[in-house]
């Protein structure tokens, strides 16, 4: 992994983990689906007049539209949908906890429903990931965590694990800022109608903090984020771009108790590092082993010299 894949995956995480902070300001202030609507829409205008000036074209593969719908409809209209209905009522902190469990549940599928081999670092991982969410959430439930919007975001970060999965449909695509904006067009149609009948007639509650909060979720989180996320799956390759996901929750907490105030006790700290360790080592575990050069190869590359 070079350096330029390092920087890729800190920003990939930041952004990410940063946006259950602006997303907590947006849905106190003002209707949850709306607001993502209408994220969605300005998101997808401007991914998509970046890609064109970039020359990129509409014409994607079979695989790309693919991609286009899955990550669309996972990511966007499920994921963020039930997300931002549960952090009305959920912390910013709780549910970048439960979102960063994405990694462990794919490893956890893979053994349950795959039959794929886990390594003794890799249960380990999973174990740790488990505690550390005990610890954080059993302490919370003391203080009033809302039981129906962490079921909520639990049925999100599932629909996240399908859409990082359909990312892998864009590999090598030269046309990702487009499949980026397509995307985030799919998430709007998606909603649209939801948003329409659940939420006519309510008020928004203008503020500067709701504003500039809504920007960066449009430029950061909703474009920069999901161009970084498939650059980097293209780059490294979708296991070892999931291995970013363990700074998740460290930023998640950190963030939402920088610039919300939210608790930030000796349990949060504590699960965070614990399930921040979790995915690191259920994501290294994953990773097969660079091949060693033969014998043969060795002292054939050794006679060129």
């Amino acid at each position: 992994m070079d350096f330029k894949a390092i920087l890729m995956g800190f920003g990939f995480a930041l952004m990410w983990a940063s946006a259950f902070t602006t997303t907590r300001i947006i849905v106190l202030a003002a209707p949850p689906l709306t607001a993502l609507v209408i994220r969605f829409a300005l998101s997808a205008v401007i991914a998509v007049l970046l890609a064109r000036a970039l020359g990129q074209s509409f014409r994607l593969s079979r695989g790309e539209w693919r991609t286009v719908v899955i990550f669309g409809l996972c990511q966007n209209a499920l994921y963020l949908g039930l997300n931002w209905i549960a952090m009305q009522h959920v912390e910013a902190s709780a549910a970048s906890i439960i979102a960063s469990m994405m990694p462990l549940i794919v490893a956890f599928l893979g053994w349950a429903v795959y039959s794929e081999k886990l390594r003794p670092v890799a249960v380990a991982g999973l174990v740790a990931g488990v505690i550390g969410v005990a610890i954080i959430m059993g302490v919370r439930l003391q203080h009033g965590l809302d039981i129906p919007g962490v079921v909520l975001c639990l049925i999100g970060v599932a629909a996240l694990t399908v859409a990082t999965l359909a990312a892998r449909g864009a590999s090598g695509s030269r046309n990702m800022m487009m499949i980026v904006g397509m995307q985030m067009a799919v998430g709007a149609a998606a909603l649209l109608p939801f948003a329409a009948m659940m939420e006519a007639g309510r008020s928004v509650q203008w503020s500067w903090a709701l504003a500039w909060s809504f920007l960066y979720t449009v430029l950061a989180p909703g474009i920069g984020a999901t161009w970084l996320w498939f650059m980097l799956v293209n780059r490294i390759g979708a296991v070892r771009a999931a291995t970013f996901h363990f700074l998740s929750p460290i930023f998640g907490v950190a963030i939402a108790a920088a610039l919300l105030g939210e608790r930030f006790g000796a349990s949060d700290v504590i699960g965070a590092v614990i399930v921040a360790a979790g995915i690191l080592m259920v994501q290294l575990a994953r990773i097969p082993p660079t091949p060693q050069p033969s014998s043969s190869a060795v002292l054939a590359n050794e006679g060129r010299d």
